[in-house]
């Protein structure tokens, strides 16, 4: 957890960085310089506005095909995120042992843990860092689609069902936490997860978090993160039930 919650903390401090050189109210145009805007804010900008002219002007439904667009192309890294769960639940028991046999707490002793930890994940082709991969790639698509819906004037006159895309809306907040819960319940059940007590609190931990940023953020963002939590739910089951189905084979035999 303690990897996750550092990637995700420099992610956002190295992009709040970039993003905050560019002022929010300033409309995003082709005219618009900077790479940040050049190469993030304004190509989102342009699909949304696409997708909106396909769908007879409905901004909503844009963003929840570029959303759906946008998590497809995520899909290799969340199927590598999920075997790299995979492979570190199978290593448990050796992961226990070696906890066991290095229990010494001198400097010497857990350099040695390390070493033969890492060889261990080396052996069984697991990455402790590839749940943070999906996060490091999101970050900026997420911060980007703020920009871009912030910027693009006319998202923030539209509506979509009973939502004011440009304004927050508290009911979406708490679909938001929610769905989020349930795709990082789904995501680390039978994992490592399961074991550890501090990747249980991150089960909770990012909701509230994501759920508060939703509460004070455009209706726009939060319907794109509830789409992306929807998408990797309905992935997480269709992906790991094959997985599970394996593993139970390649345990019967």
């Amino acid at each position: 957890m303690r990897n996750k919650i550092i990637a995700l903390l420099a992610m956002a401090g190295v992009l709040t960085f970039l993003s905050g050189c560019t002022q929010v109210n300033q409309d995003i145009t082709e005219d618009s310089t900077g790479f940040w805007n050049e190469y993030i804010v304004f190509p989102l900008s342009k699909t949304l506005l696409y997708f909106a002219d396909l769908t007879n002007g409905s901004f909503g439904l844009a963003i929840v095909i570029v959303t759906i667009i946008i998590r497809v192309l995520l899909l290799p890294l969340n199927v590598k995120q999920l075997k790299s769960s995979k492979a570190m639940q199978e290593i448990q028991p050796e992961l226990k042992e070696l906890r066991e046999k290095y229990s010494s707490k001198d400097a010497q002793t857990q350099q040695k843990l390390q070493q033969e930890t890492m060889q261990l994940f080396q052996k069984n082709g697991v990455n402790p860092l590839a749940g943070c991969l999906p996060i490091i790639v999101q970050m900026p698509i997420l911060i980007g689609f703020y920009h871009a819906i912030m910027r693009t004037s006319e998202i923030q006159t539209h509506s979509f069902l009973w939502m004011e895309l440009g304004q927050s809306d508290p009911f979406l907040a708490i679909l938001t936490a929610a769905t989020t819960f349930l795709q990082q319940k789904l995501m680390m059940a039978g994992g490592a997860a399961a074991q550890n007590p501090q990747m249980q609190m991150m089960i909770y931990i990012m909701p509230l978090m994501i759920g508060t940023f939703a509460f004070f953020f455009p209706s726009a963002l939060a319907i794109y993160w509830i789409v992306g939590n929807i998408v990797m739910i309905l992935q997480t089951i269709f992906i790991r039930k094959p997985m599970m189905k394996d593993a139970t084979g390649g345990a019967g035999e």
